[in-house]
């Protein structure tokens, strides 16, 4: 009955289905768990559909060590069978059956009755379970043989069994990343059948279980030996959901088991290095799924092995993955070369060993062998499978039984971005002969490097890489030692430290430019997080959590103005009236004025006085007095001056400082903190009574009623904008939070400029290049007409004031932009603009 169509009822027939070792776990999603229920539930009651091949391998009783107790259905004529390809959907079968059968034995009219007395349609329960699910071995009914399921060594063998088919068991049972979605498939079905029987009742589960058993229709192939199999495993699973790397390989080193000669290893050695194979891949993925909220990345595990078990190159992407399944393949078990064996002496002497001075130094016999041994295959799945521990515990140091310090510093790593330190660090523990005073001074080290190197030096991800992606190697071979390594770390570091803040001064003048000086800087959280740390330990008490700065909180904030960037307030425009709109923004984002919360706020709480922000006489919110470190140590301050804003700069760069041992002159403090302007002397401002009006930087003037309706009508644009941008795929234009600003900045990757929308006195849409120097604008200049051919309109080049030393390139387009009819017009017309504006923009990049 091979390559014929068949549905699940004769598909079912005499048959035992197993996923075999090489297999990967169950990998359908939400997605693919829609596009199947969709497929059902949208089928006529009168047609077929076609779900897919089904590739089986028929097996020997040889191939069935695994089987453990389902060889009796064998003896009254079932049939077992490997599922080569269509796993995936021969699971979603099975789950969303038994979640049927689950369902209608649950309704309350059937709470007394046992399956022989309940029905779908003319089938009892009884009989679906064990024509489809499983069957009882007679007559004690103490063994369950199940018809689909996995091969008992693979860990969700046990999970699909006892958490998803639902059979009593008290053992632990383990859960992976595959685990966790057989579970939501059955949290789904479970669901999606609920919701059908509220709409439809009963007869809408009876039409949905004929549809499934009688109206999907596969095309059954089966498979007629191993080399077929291998190899139709691999191509079949270039469509569909794609197996990942790891899936490949593992699949790749069984099939290579297959191919070695008897002479090279016996059938028991065959055994074993298959059996090493999958305890490799087990623990493996045991350890990537370990933590079920935040399971870790096959593919990056895989590579991180690569750079560290053989010799990394600067290959990029997935050339790793090419370069393994180039020595794991069949061409290196092939290929022979030839080997002399020298013949053992029985042991007798004779004369004419003794006297003949012709005799041949040495009898050989020829042997032919691969060029991969299967050793190599053992020593490396062994390796993977040692270090998959430590990859997860590089994660989650806090899981492990490392100690406190070195918890502490790889917290830190993975708090400002360990990049690509991953690899070794992760050999500093799987090398067993070094120390955990060695590995904390290498962890140190490493953090310093990045730290100077990459969040102030603004150096390319990849500087310096191969040098300890090499490292990472040595240490594991045990030719390199930890203290020499982080010997090398900190002079990088005394090398590169000059420029580094160099080059800070320079993205943090941009900042300046863009209007959010400090609060733009990226890793201004970890800066600030550390400095509290530092007091926190001196007090010997933590009051922030870091796991504050990991959620995304509507109109919630984590690091606050102390003095607002809109100061509305009396007491703001009266301790700051000497200054100007444009200084007062600069004030608000020099790193000074920056607070680092113990607790989100509501953003609306941001505008109030000093002193209510630091003791509150109302119960909106708790003060600073009562929140960080931080915070009590800016609400031990009488008041909240541009000279305290800059004596508190001062502190943090002293602070950047000592922490990182580098060295900052004064003059650059000044330079960072850009806040020269507070020490000219200026005539005496009269106190200010009362508000009248609020001057903002565009020059127009409005109520206080009229201001505040304002920001919520840009706040709601550009969320309504932000979620636009994300449910249509353009994940790249929402980089940045939603404000009240008439602005929406967008980073494009260059140092040189970014692109902006606006809108402008609620008659213009806005689009825009912010350019920050004017080389980078002369340079965009000179190449103006070839930019707006690429754009396909012409822009305005020359709308910033003349002393401004960073220029706009503009386009406008005239609209009413409160018509909510227009909401989504105007949404299409930015996104459109800007596609084109980065395209001419980024094909002027590649040209220079």
């Amino acid at each position: 009955m091979a390559n014929e169509l068949q549905p699940l009822s004769v598909l079912f027939q005499n048959r035992l289905f197993r996923i075999p070792d090489y297999q990967r776990g169950y990998a359908w999603k939400h997605e693919q768990l829609v596009d199947f229920w969709e497929d059902l539930i949208n089928l006529h009651e009168d047609r077929y559909h076609y779900i897919g091949l089904l590739s089986l391998k028929a097996l020997n009783k040889s191939d069935l060590s695994n089987w453990q107790g389902d060889e009796w259905l064998l003896k009254i004529g079932y049939k077992p069978y490997h599922v080569v390809d269509g796993q995936q959907r021969l699971t979603t079968f099975s789950i969303l059956l038994n979640e049927i059968v689950i369902f209608v034995n649950h309704l309350p009219e059937n709470k007394h009755k046992e399956d022989e007395e309940i029905f779908i349609g003319f089938e009892s329960l009884k009989d679906i379970k064990a024509k489809y699910l499983v069957r009882k071995r007679p007559p004690q009914n103490l063994i369950s043989t199940y018809l689909f399921g996995y091969e008992t060594d693979n860990p969700s063998a046990d999970y699909l069994r006892y958490k998803i088919f639902e059979e009593p068991f008290e053992k632990t049972i383990f859960e992976t990343y595959y685990t966790k979605n057989l579970k939501y498939a059955k949290e789904f079905f479970k669901e999606n059948l609920s919701a059908t029987f509220t709409l439809e009742g009963l007869r809408g589960i009876e039409v949905l279980y004929r549809k499934l058993t009688l109206q999907f229709m596969f095309n059954l192939h089966e498979i007629e030996d191993d080399y077929d199999v291998f190899v139709a495993f691999e191509t079949m699973n270039n469509r569909g959901k794609k197996l990942t790397n790891l899936e490949l390989l593992k699949n790749r080193l069984i099939y290579l088991t297959t191919l070695f000669d008897d002479q090279e290893i016996d059938e028991i050695d065959k055994e074993q290095l298959r059996n090493d194979i999958n305890e490799a891949w087990k623990e493996v993925y045991h350890q990537l799924g370990r933590n079920k909220e935040r399971p870790l990345l096959d593919d990056e595990f895989l590579r991180a092995h690569w750079i560290t078990y053989f010799q990394y190159s600067r290959n990029k992407g997935d050339d790793y993955i090419h370069y393994l399944l180039s020595k794991f393949s069949a061409k290196s078990i092939f290929e022979k070369h030839t080997v002399k064996k020298e013949i053992e002496n029985n042991g007798f002497i004779n004369d004419y060993d003794q006297n003949d001075d012709d005799v041949a130094e040495g009898e050989f016999e020829v042997l032919l062998v691969s060029k991969l041994a299967p050793l190599e295959i053992s020593n490396y799945v062994n390796s993977l499978k040692n270090m998959a521990k430590y990859w997860y515990n590089s994660y989650f140091p806090y899981d492990s039984e490392y100690e406190i310090e070195e918890k502490y510093w790889l917290d830190k790593l993975n708090r400002i971005g360990i990049g690509y330190f991953r690899p070794l660090v992760v050999s500093a523990f799987t090398n067993k002969d070094t120390t955990p005073e060695e590995r904390i001074s290498l962890l140190q080290a490493i953090e310093r490097f990045i730290f100077v190197c990459f969040r102030i030096g603004n150096r390319q991800s990849t500087h310096r890489s191969s040098f300890y992606y090499k490292k990472a190697r040595e240490i594991l071979n045990e030719t390199a030692s930890l203290s020499s390594i982080a010997d090398n770390l900190d002079c990088d570091v005394e090398m590169e430290a000059a420029s580094a803040i160099a080059s800070f001064i320079t993205s943090t003048n941009r900042r300046f430019e863009n209007g959010e000086g400090f609060y733009g800087w990226s890793d201004l959280r970890y800066f600030l997080y550390e400095y509290e740390s530092e007091k926190a330990t001196k007090n010997n008490l933590q009051k922030v959590d870091w796991k504050l700065f990991t959620k995304v909180e509507k109109d919630k904030i984590t690091i606050e103005h102390i003095l607002p960037k809109t100061a509305t307030k009396l007491y703001w425009r009266n301790t700051y009236r000497k200054y100007s709109p444009l200084e007062i923004r600069v004030l608000s984002g020099s790193l000074g004025n920056l607070l680092l919360l113990a607790q989100s706020i509501n953003s609306s709480l941001q505008n109030d006085e000093f002193l209510e922000k630091k003791n509150p006489t109302s119960k909106r919110h708790r003060g600073y007095i009562n929140g960080s470190h931080s915070e009590i140590e800016v609400a031990l301050e009488k008041d909240w001056t541009a000279e305290n804003i800059l004596k508190r700069g001062l502190i943090l760069l002293d602070f950047m400082e000592i922490r990182w041992n580098i060295t900052i002159t004064k003059e650059q403090k000044q330079q960072l903190l850009h806040l020269d302007f507070i020490n000219e002397v200026r005539a005496d401002v009269p106190e200010i009574t009362k508000i009248e009006n609020i001057e903002t930087d565009n020059s127009n003037s409005y109520s206080k009623e009229e201001l505040s309706k304002r920001k919520l009508m840009r706040i709601e644009f550009w969320q309504s904008f932000v979620e636009y941008c994300l449910i249509n795929g353009h994940d790249d234009i929402t980089i940045r939070k939603p404000g009240y600003d008439d602005w929406y900045d967008v980073p494009i990757g260059s140092h040189d400029y970014h692109i902006f929308f606006q809108i402008y006195k609620r008659e213009k849409l806005r689009i825009g290049l912010y350019v920050y120097k004017p080389e980078s604008f002369a340079r965009l200049e000179a190449k103006k007409e070839a930019i707006e051919k690429l754009c396909g309109f012409n822009l305005e080049w020359y709308t910033s004031r003349e002393k401004s030393i960073a220029k706009r390139i503009l386009y406008n387009a005239d609209t009413d932009i409160d018509n909510p009819a227009l909401k989504f017009q105007h949404f299409a017309w930015l996104i459109e603009h800007f596609y084109k504006l980065k395209y001419a923009i980024d094909a002027l990049d590649k040209i220079n």
